[in-house]
């Protein structure tokens, strides 16, 4: 549904102040998470069929950054990771599923974080920062792989993203304040593999990349069009398609998963254009006459199932996306609630920030969580024993009363 929106229509609302960054999980498509000027991250479980009444009650609140939080990404292949970047300069990586902070990269920048981007096994992450430096980052070993200082000359914001072959895409300015594009090789940052500029407008292009066909589209942020370039080996690497262009410039947008798109209609991406009153979709369609499924449009892409669960991944594990073929449509599946099993935190150490303690903590917190559990449960049995002795005694009094009351009506 499209369009102007009821001024009753319900809300998720709990920050409690505005909410700066919001992502889709890629694993359940009903969970979201969202970080906010309230220094908080929340996590919400979205109800099957939407929003009946305004949702207040996130399932878990991640509490951690001292200022507030501008970006939030989800691990593409573990389930239940995800990653916060605050104006604090800190990057904290959670595991939701306990609501804990396991890793927390504090001391690798020292001006604002402009975006966050995993790598496509989500091993690694890049960052670019107002400092004008693109890191690479190995965030489970809490080193800096590699830095290039100056990606681009200009001082207004800058975006890097990873790409599905290891390499890096950026967007930034010129020192003279034209946009430019770049592609660089993380193992050799000294020059880009190509450096493009595009005009002098001065939004801010942000990127979105679909790694089964290697399009990039450009959104300028206050542009009233879409660019498309196709990132190729052969020279000039990143090659131009198209624009496309509309009356009303765009406040921001969003970006439809390949397995939401329509393939009988030979749709690639889908784009959720914000005015400032409404919603718009975009739909990119590439033209063919035969009805039948195209396999080089949909080569299998990323499924909603996760390669690796979060501990597995905090242990040092890497797994790929799990694939799926798109011939059929795709054919949602059952998600599962988000569950978040708090644990004791008196039961674990102040701090599992050092390397040593990274692997032993969730090894810890199990053996801590299961103690928990049993008395729990050792608990809940008692109270169960006692309302089944209520029960019976409860029984053999109105047994007696309803005899006694026959006494007297005889």
């Amino acid at each position: 549904q499209t369009g102007r929106i009821d001024k009753s229509y319900p809300t998720v609302c709990g920050h409690t102040g505005p909410v700066l960054d919001i992502d889709w999980c890629p694993h359940n498509d009903q969970v979201i998470a969202s970080g906010s000027e309230d220094c908080t991250v929340m996590v919400w479980q979205i109800p099957e069929n939407g929003l009946t009444l305004s949702l207040t009650e996130p399932v878990v609140v991640l509490e951690g950054h001292s200022k507030r939080v501008g970006i939030v990404a989800w691990h593409p292949t573990a389930r239940n990771v995800l990653l916060s970047a605050g104006c604090d300069n800190a990057i904290i990586i959670w595991n939701v599923g306990t609501g804990e902070a396991l890793i927390n990269l504090d001391d690798m920048h020292v001006d604002m974080i402009y975006n966050v981007s995993w790598n496509r096994n989500g091993s690694l992450i890049c960052t670019a920062s107002k400092d004008k430096k693109v890191r690479v980052i190995d965030p489970r070993k809490q080193e800096i792989l590699v830095e290039k200082e100056k990606t681009h000359e200009g001082a207004r914001p800058m975006r890097a993203i990873f790409l599905a072959d290891g390499n890096i895409f950026t967007t930034g300015f010129s020192r003279m304040s034209e946009r430019q594009l770049a592609l660089w090789n993380p193992k050799n940052m000294e020059e880009p593999i190509a450096l493009h500029e595009i005009d002098t407008s001065n939004g801010v292009l942000l990127p979105f990349y679909d790694p089964d066909t290697n399009v990039i589209y450009l959104c300028g942020k206050g542009d009233s069009s879409i660019r498309y370039f196709e990132i190729t080996d052969e020279s000039p690497y990143v090659h131009y398609l198209n624009t496309f262009s509309s009356k009303e410039p765009q406040r921001g947008m969003g970006f439809m998963p390949k397995r939401g798109l329509d393939v009988n209609k030979c749709e690639i991406a889908r784009f959720f254009k914000l005015h400032e009153r409404k919603c718009e979709p975009i739909i990119m369609t590439v033209p063919r006459k035969s009805d039948l499924f195209q396999d080089d449009l949909y080569p299998d892409t990323a499924g909603p199932e996760a390669a690796l669960e979060a501990e597995e991944w905090f242990e040092g594990k890497n797994a790929d996306p799990l694939l799926i073929s798109l011939k059929h449509g795709y054919i949602p599946g059952k998600n599962r609630d988000l569950k978040v099993v708090k644990k004791n935190i008196l039961d674990n150490k102040p701090a599992a920030n050092k390397k040593s303690d990274l692997i032993n903590a969730p090894k810890k917190a199990a053996d801590a969580s299961n103690t928990q559990n049993e008395a729990k449960l050792d608990e809940i049995l008692k109270e169960l024993k006692s309302i089944k002795d209520t029960i019976t005694n409860q029984d053999e009094r109105i047994s007696k009363l309803e005899q006694q009351m026959a006494k007297i009506a005889d």
